[in-house]
């Protein structure tokens, strides 16, 4: 006990915060946590159905990764190669059409479906927008769903071909991969499997094709591609990008790159599930930057960003909170967080 006191010193955390957040987590990560972070974990999916050991020395790794830095790069996700690059191509060639062309499909409130344009989005914490332009697709519920006319709709540009079903493909294919991983940390955690993964069954999930251009010369040299934010949402999966930076902040309180190798997903946790688990998985600042030869270069980005449907509690769940403490997040809905934070980054007023 006194070993896990000194870790929880280290990082800073006062002895009640503390001992909730790391209760039940091995010494050797919390230790880990203090000194330098090694790389992000890497996780196979296929391993959660294996047999008894496998599943276990699984679960401990995902569990070990999310807690050390909130990230994983995973593996096994039968997400194939080639749907993600011809998912790439096909927004390379929408974000070169005319501004004109791309505004066709903007302007919905909060750029929750379509084109959203650059100088609109930026961080929390920040008033300078990030260095990019976007298109969101979102979820589309069976024709009896009663959330049918809740979401809006999707919204198609003419060209280029192909954009509507390759992109529906992608996120359904990253739907499943979510509900795998978050039915996982269920299991790690010891709740049941469908705890978390059931909230995203038809809910507000966003795939994101999001392009950054070269940077400028005589660019502002404190600008980033995307300023250091955390996910709003459960989980976000994130598609080999077509290069490199994107960094994340842990613990530690040094910088460091995190980049997926070709036929991985780097996921990560969002500030939903940090609510949920009482702050035990963190929502790790994370950011995008241009350096070297990468600033002349076009980065494109597929995020999945897995959201619960409206209606669903945040409440930190009872699991999460030792007796005699009370939960660090009050009560609240996904709509209404969702709502709070497309404010504060400026997607809606």
């Amino acid at each position: 006990m006194v070993k896990v006191v000194k870790a929880m010193q280290c990082l800073n955390l006062d002895a009640p915060l503390g001992q909730g957040l790391w209760e039940g987590v091995p010494l050797a990560t919390v230790l880990r946590a203090c000194g330098k972070m090694q790389n992000v974990r890497r996780i196979d999916l296929r391993d959660a159905e294996g047999d008894e050991a496998k599943r276990r020395s699984f679960r401990d790794t995902l569990l070990d990764g999310l807690v050390e830095t909130g990230f994983v790069r995973v593996a096994g996700h039968g997400v194939g190669d080639a749907l993600v690059a011809r998912t790439h191509a096909l927004y390379a060639d929408f974000f070169a059409l005319e501004q004109a062309e791309k505004q066709l499909v903007g302007g919905l409130a909060g750029g929750q479906r379509g084109f959203t344009p650059f100088g609109v989005e930026h961080a929390r914490d920040s008033a300078r927008p990030d260095q990019k332009e976007f298109f969101h697709v979102g979820q589309e519920p069976a024709p009896d769903s009663p959330l049918r006319g809740v979401y809006p709709e999707n919204v198609w540009p003419d060209a280029p071909a192909g954009l509507r079903e390759t992109s529906m493909t992608l996120y359904r294919e990253l739907e499943r991969v979510a509900g795998t991983l978050l039915r996982e940390i269920a299991l790690a955690f010891g709740l049941s499997p469908d705890r978390f993964s059931s909230m995203i069954v038809e809910g507000n999930s966003i795939l994101r094709a999001a392009h950054y251009p070269p940077e400028p010369e005589g660019a502002d040299p404190h600008a980033m591609r995307a300023a250091p934010h955390e996910d709003i949402n459960l989980v976000t999966l994130l598609c080999h990008a077509t290069d490199e930076g994107l960094e994340l902040l842990p613990r530690s309180g040094e910088w460091m790159a995190v980049e997926g190798r070709p036929g991985e997903i780097v996921a990560d946790v969002g500030d939903m599930l940090a609510r949920i688990t009482n702050g035990r998985l963190p929502a790790t600042t994370h950011r995008v930057v241009a350096r070297g030869e990468a600033a002349g270069r076009h980065r494109y980005a597929l995020p999945f960003f897995a959201h619960p449907r409206p209606e669903c509690d945040l409440s930190v769940l009872p699991a999460f909170v030792r007796e005699g403490e009370r939960p660090h997040f009050p009560p609240i809905t996904a709509q209404v967080f969702l709502e709070e934070r497309l404010r504060e980054i400026g997607l809606i007023s």
